[in-house]
């Protein structure tokens, strides 16, 4: 007798639930100096299609004239500060302090810019012992060496530099009522720029296209030529010569600092030669300053009266000027990378995945992992990759 074929049957199997949703929390910022905000609604509306959930702090995009029903609408939910900080995810632009931190959740991640020099001992150490891993975000590269969220940011920076001097320079309370560039018979405005980066050919383009007279200095001669190519002929490029450097400031109508290789200061014997009612913009973000003897004034507390005749300030910040050009510059950034987080299963493989990001991380699951940082704080830093092959 043939033995009887078995046929197999279908048993019920247990289902693993998927993957839960990460949580993206987006808290106001509190500091008066920073009015940028990371996130749009149409970009959080993409974060929620492609698997997110998102927390939005009540009212947090007021700063970029969105209402907390425009981001309800995308998919959002407004929640209490103290949630919004209790996600998987925290976009936060500001520096944050540690009562901040301590509403964080363990193993969290922290999305936020370097803030070179405000981040004290206190705050890294209130980072590791809740094994949070920071990420600054004007640190990320790509795979060709650009950095995706520092030249967005600087390119804000350079067209609101024009845009915000050529209007002080007419308004009458900051101003003397004349227009950057000139009209038939008036010889135009001067602007004289330090550096020749992202945000220094954007300043030299805008004001260009306006019609004033533009002088760019630098060291780098390769990086001169190269703004040249980007901003026209009419630009007119010079090496950092004391003496030509020193005309220019004394005819300039605006002056705006730019990052350079070797950071730059304007002393005071400097600056008195300049005119009175001179626009004076700093764009390096350098807490040392660049411009010492004079006032520092961020950009987003308005516009102070205009000072005595011959009196003279520094305005910082630029950027928040125009807050939500900047939110919809960053919302495109943070879109591609928080979706290379998402196809990468988890931060941890998208750090070994792209070393890009992988620069970028200060503080990874207990340790200080950034050099840089390290130096500023006076401790010890761990090469990440030791953490990362052990995890």
């Amino acid at each position: 007798m043939n033995d009887p074929v078995m046929t197999p049957q279908p048993q019920p199997v247990e289902v693993a639930e998927k993957n839960k949703k990460l949580v993206i929390g987006l808290p106001a910022s509190l500091s008066p100096s920073e009015r940028r905000f990371p996130l749009t609604p149409e970009a959080v509306a993409i974060m929620i299609d492609n698997g997110y959930r998102v927390k939005l702090e009540e009212n947090a995009g007021a700063s970029i004239q969105y209402t907390d029903m425009q981001y309800m609408k995308a998919g959002a939910e407004v929640v209490s500060r103290k949630e919004a900080f209790a996600c998987d995810i925290v976009i936060y632009i500001p520096a944050i302090t540690t009562a901040e931190i301590s509403m964080m959740k363990r193993n969290a991640v922290l999305m936020s810019l370097f803030h070179a020099g405000k981040n004290a001992q206190d705050t890294f150490k209130a980072l590791i012992k809740r094994n949070i891993v920071y990420i600054a975000i004007d640190l990320i590269c790509d795979a060709d060496g650009n950095a995706p969220f520092a030249d967005i940011l600087a390119e804000v920076d350079g067209r609101a530099t024009i845009a915000l001097g050529s209007a002080m320079l007419i308004g009458p309370d900051f101003g003397k009522g004349i227009l950057l560039g000139g009209v038939s018979g008036i010889v135009p405005c001067e602007v004289t720029i330090i550096g020749s980066g992202i945000a220094a050919c954007a300043a030299a383009s805008s004001a260009i296209g306006i019609g004033a007279t533009v002088r760019m200095f630098d060291n780098d001669i390769y990086r001169l030529r190269r703004a040249r190519q980007i901003a026209g002929p009419g630009l007119i490029t010079s090496a950092l010569h004391p003496k030509v450097l020193g005309g220019a400031l004394r005819s300039a109508d605006i002056v705006a600092v730019t990052p350079t290789a070797n950071r730059c200061v304007i002393e005071a014997e400097d600056v008195n030669i300049m005119k009175s009612g001179v626009i004076i913009m700093d764009l390096t973000g350098d807490e040392s300053l660049t411009f010492p003897s004079l006032p520092q004034i961020p950009i987003s507390t308005g516009v102070p009266p205009k000072p005595a005749k011959g009196g003279r300030v520094c305005f910082t910040s630029i950027g928040n000027a125009v807050p939500r050009t900047a939110a919809m510059a960053l919302s495109n950034t943070f879109i591609a990378t928080l979706d290379e987080i998402m196809r990468c299963d988890g931060i941890t493989n998208c750090l070994r995945m792209h070393g890009g990001i992988q620069k970028a991380v200060i503080t990874f699951f207990g340790k200080l992992v950034n050099h840089r940082a390290a130096r500023e704080a006076d401790m010890r830093a761990i090469d990440i990759h030791i953490l990362l092959n052990c995890s």
